[in-house]
């Protein structure tokens, strides 16, 4: 196990080949939540700020949770060669599309079918481990699932499904965005 107090060529790289990764976040008094992520929705900003782009779903715990503490870990872990787990703790910030430095932020990604919010992270720590006892998987590809439902629906519907959530499955407040006009 190694700490590094940011990531680095090797782990950018690593990052860049990795089709999924998972997203922990946990606030006081609330379970902890843990969702894995893919669809190229990943990006590193520079060595000290990493953000991925959110898609409407189950739910909207992260955004509770770093609302309320702040604290995000991602893991990328390799289902190939060479075995390798790689951690990236941080604290996190939703970045809605109403908000001031959206533009900027979503600049960086191809925004999908139900793109909800990106969460921006500042990086505290970056940590590797060896990543033996993770199984061999091969990628086939992505679910098309997500992105034709939020394809077939309207704006108006997706934000009355998902959107509207004005507390997590704990109480804890989130921010949505904006109703579509």
């Amino acid at each position: 196990m190694e700490f590094f107090p940011a990531l680095n060529a090797d782990h950018r790289a690593f990052i860049a080949k990795q089709p999924v990764f998972f997203v922990a976040t946990a606030a006081d008094g609330a379970r902890i939540n843990l969702s894995p992520k893919g669809m190229d929705t990943f990006r590193v900003l520079d060595d000290d700020r990493v953000a991925y782009l959110d898609v409407a779903g189950s739910g909207n715990e992260t955004n509770a949770h770093l609302i309320a503490d702040g604290r995000i870990t991602i893991m990328f872990c390799a289902f190939d060669n060479p075995a390798l787990i790689l951690r990236i703790y941080g604290r996190g910030r939703p970045v809605l599309p109403q908000d001031a430095d959206w533009a900027d932020h979503a600049a960086g990604f191809a925004l999908l079918p139900g793109t909800r919010q990106i969460f921006v992270i500042a990086v505290d720590t970056v940590q590797t481990s060896c990543g033996w006892g993770v199984p061999y998987m091969t990628f086939e590809r992505e679910r098309p699932t997500l992105n034709k439902y939020h394809a077939t629906n309207s704006d108006a519907t997706r934000f009355a499904k998902y959107a509207v959530r004005t507390r997590s499955i704990d109480g804890l407040p989130v921010r949505n965005p904006t109703a579509p006009a």
